[in-house]
């Protein structure tokens, strides 16, 4: 008889460390579950992030591009000084430096 108990009490412990490592396991498939989506929210967030920025960054160039063509429409309308200021140059040397 004190060997059937013996027995049972082992089977019974064996059983319930058994239960105590599931449970044990499936709390850390639980945290681990629960990390995985925090993740995935915060991938999600910054895909959102980053498409708003490609979005912006589209925008900023096309305003480059346009600045750009108008101040080379700008620079081609203005005139080369090169010719004036040869001009003052001489008349200071004939006039200016005889007194």
């Amino acid at each position: 008889m004190k060997n059937i108990w013996k027995i049972l009490l082992a089977i019974g412990g064996f059983i319930a460390g058994l239960l105590v490592l599931s449970s044990k396991q499936d709390g850390s498939k639980k945290e681990f579950k629960k990390k995985v989506k925090d993740n995935k929210k915060k991938i999600d967030e910054v895909k959102s992030k980053t498409s708003k920025v490609q979005e912006e960054k589209k925008q900023t160039k096309a305003k480059i591009k346009k600045t750009s063509s108008s101040i080379k429409k700008t620079k081609g309308k203005v005139k080369s000084t090169k010719n004036a200021k040869a001009k003052v140059e001489s008349f200071e040397k004939k006039y200016r430096n005889k007194k």
